[in-house]
């Protein structure tokens, strides 16, 4: 098992940037596939990003490609998610997931309490 704790949100203005952290403790960081997801008011839950256990395989959601970056710190047990560029529909709760079987896809094993990101226009 493995808890997960996500740091870094906060208010931003429109075209700013975030940097989100995920640490992670319990269960060896490293032999979980990390996802990021995120869930605005009013609207499910979504996928992010996603990064494998060595971090290769990385996927991104259509609508954050080219602003975003997922990356992990094994030797840290952390995970990261950089925002770049950030729009007001960007505005949700950022949650970090883990996951046992697989890189992408399905329902995570493990979830964070989540941070909030609120972008202003």
């Amino acid at each position: 098992q493995v808890q997960l704790v996500e740091s870094g949100g906060g208010l931003v203005q429109a075209g700013g940037s975030l940097s989100l952290s995920c640490a992670a403790s319990g269960r060896a960081f490293s032999s979980y596939a990390m996802n990021w997801f995120r869930q605005a008011p009013g609207k499910e839950r979504e996928f992010v990003a996603a990064i494998g256990r060595s971090g290769g395989n990385i996927y991104y959601a259509d609508s954050v490609k080219g602003r975003f970056t997922i990356s992990r710190d094994n030797a840290r047990n952390t995970l990261y998610l950089q925002m770049n560029n950030l729009k007001p529909e960007d505005t949700a709760v950022y949650y970090c997931a883990a996951k046992t079987v697989g890189v992408v896809g399905g329902t995570p094993d493990y979830w964070g309490q989540g941070t909030q990101v609120t972008v202003s226009s």
